[in-house]
């Protein structure tokens, strides 16, 4: 039988791994504290390529871990494989190797491919246009959290069961996301008790930057903040939430309808006075919605296009959930949980640069479900993603260039 037309002298998994600079990696280990203190052969780089498999091949335990290496015993020689990991090895990693390691190697890719996700990203397009970005876009950052829910009371929970009573144990990730990059720029593991507005006081943003967040990290002291930072920021506005109003302009369509209403408000909280601008929106087929900012250059219309871009940051956590093993862990401990997020995050890293190498519009998901299924194939994932049809039509026109058949004595 031939050969595919995609074949490679490499598995797709190789191709992965080739994103990554092995010396530059075990230089990371190195000098992380702990990482490679008692270690014989199970060194930090090869722990990532252990684990970035089992996430790729989304197993659910060591066991399938250690038996799928076992069915790919013959091909592991092309990751820097000489021997086969036993499940009570990484088992042991994950509790011993400091999670400091897999932050810094995410780190790390993040400086190497943001400027080539930058300048790869596919252009906006919103109800079926395509619109050329704004000034802003390129300054738009996103603040948002998510909670990875723990069987056990590994972390500080949060809420109550309903009908037990009982606490939910969780891990919180805290998530900075460059809007023109795509994948978090700053992450923070915290249990799932941890206020999302923790990491609005630790963040500090480049000047004329524009940050988006919800409303549960209003917080007029570090609203103030951000303003003699020049940093802008666009969020909704809370309920309860007291101000002044300076000043108020409602705008009418030529139906006589209010559209928007425009304040300048002021905020008091003891001597802390803080000035906003309030914008409320109005729709026929929705509820009003009320924006805060300290921008009062923008349009209104840019105001509600940087607010209806967070939801960039909810499609991440989503991508990250549906795509990666985050329901069920590698370990009990919570060095072996962060561990296996920061392998997710690297994971998801890793194949969104191969996704924008692709010159076709593919879903992220079809791309990791192809990478999962392939993985330890001999084909060019990026030129079979780019034309999936090729070897078939080498089929077809084998068969079709054949000669015919050689009558018989019968025909």
């Amino acid at each position: 039988m031939s050969k595919d037309s995609n074949f490679t002298g490499q598995p797709v998994y190789n191709q992965v791994l080739n994103l990554l600079d092995r010396e530059k990696i075990m230089q990371i280990s190195r000098e992380t504290s702990g990482s490679e203190s008692y270690v014989k052969r199970f060194d930090g780089y090869h722990h990532l390529v252990v684990m970035l498999f089992g996430i790729l091949k989304h197993f659910d335990s060591l066991r399938e871990l250690e038996i799928g290496m076992k069915a790919e015993a013959h091909k592991l020689h092309h990751l820097g494989l000489d021997y086969l990991v036993r499940r009570s090895t990484l088992a042991e990693a994950n509790i011993r190797r400091p999670k400091e390691f897999f932050a810094k190697v995410y780190a790390y890719l993040l400086e190497r491919y943001a400027k080539f996700l930058a300048d790869s990203r596919p252009p906006k397009s919103y109800k079926g246009q395509t619109n050329e970005p704004k000034d802003w876009e390129k300054l738009l950052d996103m603040m948002d959290s998510t909670t990875i829910t723990l069987f056990e009371n590994i972390l500080k929970g949060v809420g109550r069961h309903p009908k037990s009573g009982k606490k939910k144990g969780g891990m919180k990730v805290h998530t900075v996301m460059k809007y023109h990059v795509g994948v978090p720029m700053v992450v923070q593991l915290t249990s799932a008790a941890k206020h999302d507005h923790y990491l609005l006081k630790e963040v500090h943003l480049p000047k004329d930057s524009t940050l988006a967040i919800d409303r549960a990290y209003i917080d007029i002291a570090q609203f103030q903040r951000l303003t003699e930072e020049g940093v802008c920021y666009v969020t909704k506005k809370k309920k309860n939430l007291k101000f002044e109003t300076l000043e108020s302009v409602a705008f009418v369509n030529t139906d006589g309808l209010v559209t928007h209403i425009d304040r300048k408000v002021r905020f008091t909280r003891g001597e802390l006075t803080h000035e906003s601008r309030m914008v409320q929106l109005f729709d026929e087929k929705k509820k009003p919605v009320t924006l805060l900012t300290n921008n009062f250059d923008f349009s209104v219309e840019d105001i509600s296009e940087i607010y209806r871009l967070r939801w960039a940051i909810e499609s991440l956590y989503k991508q990250l959930k549906q795509n990666f093993p985050l329901h069920f862990f590698y370990g009990d401990s919570v060095n072996a949980i962060q561990i296996q997020t920061w392998v997710v995050l690297i994971a998801n890293l890793l194949i969104t640069v191969m996704s924008r190498c692709i010159k076709r519009n593919c879903a992220f998901s079809q791309v990791v479900t192809m990478i999962r299924l392939t993985l330890m194939y001999y084909i060019d994932f990026i030129r079979f993603m780019e034309n999936p049809d090729r070897t078939w039509d080498d089929i077809l026109e084998k068969e079709a260039r054949k000669a015919p058949p050689e009558p018989t004595l019968f025909d």
